[in-house]
């Protein structure tokens, strides 16, 4: 659906959008209103409001909400199954322990850090965290504390590679409108993701942790044998040896097991992301069967779903039946579908939101800006990611609207490779209630609306003006 002729001028637009945030988070915090009926009544009345026709409004929440729900259901539904066989097998508590013996107890949230930071390079943002769920939540289990001191620095690292370093398609697409170079964004890009996660996640993380406690939620995958567990240490006895008198301990799968595990979905996704990056390079054909093959392999829900089925093979079957296997998958899902609808709900107002032409009607009024290039990147970027809540969007719409400038101005290689940084730091920070990222991470770690924007809100913007100072840094010596 493409976006209507907007009915009304920048400011009154913007008042709009304004109204629109500030209603939904009253109705939610104040009147304790469900967030899902929340985001569907605001999103409705801002549609209406904004000049989109009535008889177009059904079609305008359906747009976002379906186009969110349609990538992030099968991802949420294949990861928790994949969470639920690492937890019920002790794989997530095998992984844990491996981790907290190469660095040490105290640097738990380090070790999740980087590790998320180490695989988040292929992969994006919400598969990532979603795969990485039981890990953290088995690390916070074991130490205790807020839940933010370990979420937080792995959540940090997938939005900090999923923003700043190709072959993600943000990056990417900015790298090719403003005519920088791929390789050097890489180059570049990778460590400024490092250390921009350091100072402005994993630092920042761990001071908002000991100042805001968050309870360590009860497992998004359900009970384990009524509570018990091969994680926590004691038997996980099969129902039918049970029944007829007995017990049957089962071992805890190895490291490299587990390691396999969640190692195949970044592998295949990087087929996906690489062969894209190469194609448009003209490295590698456009169009080439061979590669279409491994891009397909490489499509997030069919990675997952090859991670399902191996996953069940490898861990599930271990002394268990088809029947019983399925039955644990099952018990997965239900848990799950608030996280789903809210999310999707979610992208419906973020979708909204475009559509009414906010966004376009901001772009244009800020891109004669009287300021250096490199500034405008970020506040521009910035601002379309506050009005309409999606990074990616906020990356490519940016980059667009300033080429000609950029073209103009006869940069650098690296000038060029700073303002791709500027404008991903700029769609990486006020992460809001427009932003589907949001309500993954609120509901994933059991925060209301008010602490998420008091924690992860305030965590988003710290990395993406740390990415922002670099940038500077970058501009000021090419």
């Amino acid at each position: 659906m493409e976006a209507i002729d907007p009915a009304y001028g920048t400011t009154t637009l913007l008042l709009i959008a304004a109204g629109a945030v500030a209603l939904l988070l009253f109705l939610i915090i104040k009147v304790k209103l469900h967030a899902f009926v929340t985001l569907v009544l605001v999103s409705a009345l801002t549609a209406l409001v904004a000049g989109i026709p009535v008889a177009d409004v059904p079609s305008a929440l359906s747009f976002g909400f379906s186009n969110t729900l349609g990538s992030v259901a099968l991802l949420v539904g294949f990861g928790v199954m994949i969470g639920r066989l690492l937890e019920i097998t002790g794989g997530a508590q095998v992984l844990a322990d491996t981790l907290i013996g190469r660095f040490g107890e105290k640097r738990a949230p380090l070790a999740l850090g980087v590790a998320a930071l180490l695989f988040g390079f292929p992969i994006f943002f919400d598969a990532g965290l979603v795969v990485f769920l039981p890990i953290i939540m088995t690390v916070a289990r074991r130490f205790g504390g807020s839940m933010l001191l370990y979420a937080f620095p792995a959540a940090g690292a997938f939005a900090a590679m999923h923003a700043l370093v190709p072959p993600h398609p943000g990056p990417v697409a900015a790298a090719e409108l403003l005519g920088a170079n791929i390789g050097l964004t890489l180059i570049v890009g990778a460590p400024v993701a490092v250390v921009s996660w350091y100072v402005g996640a994993y630092l920042v993380s761990q001071a908002i942790g000991r100042r805001i406690h968050v309870d360590i939620p009860a497992s998004l995958f359900g009970e384990i044998n009524g509570g018990r567990d091969i994680a926590a240490g004691t038997e996980d006895v099969d129902p039918s040896t049970a029944a007829a008198g007995g017990t049957a301990t089962r071992t805890a799968p190895s490291f490299a097991t587990v390691l396999g595990i969640l190692l195949l979905p970044f592998v295949l996704i990087s087929f996906n992301t690489v062969l894209n990056t190469l194609m448009t390079a003209g490295i590698i054909e456009d169009g080439a069967t061979w590669a279409e093959y491994l891009k397909l392999l490489g499509t997030t829900s069919i990675a997952l779903l090859i991670t399902v089925i191996v996953a069940t093979l490898v861990l599930g079957l271990r002394g268990r039946s088809m029947a019983d296997v399925s039955d644990i998958l099952d018990k997965a899902l239900g848990p799950i579908c608030a996280i789903i609808l809210i999310t999707g709900a979610g992208g419906m107002f973020g979708g909204v939101l475009r559509l009414s032409g906010i966004g376009d009607a901001l772009s244009s009024s800020l891109s004669n800006l009287g300021i250096s290039l490199i500034l405008q990147a970020f506040l521009i970027s910035t601002l379309l990611r506050v009005a309409q809540g999606s990074a990616t969007v906020a990356l490519t719409t940016t980059a667009g609207l300033l080429s000609a400038a950029v073209a103009a101005a006869d940069l650098s290689s690296l000038q060029l490779t700073a303002l791709v940084v500027a404008i991903a730091a700029g769609a990486t920070v006020l992460s809001h209630v427009n932003d589907s990222g949001f309500w993954l991470v609120s509901r994933f770690f059991g925060m209301d609306v008010k602490t998420t924007l008091k924690t992860w809100t305030v965590m988003e913007t710290t990395l993406g003006l740390s990415a922002f100072a670099i940038s500077l840094g970058l501009w000021a010596i090419a």
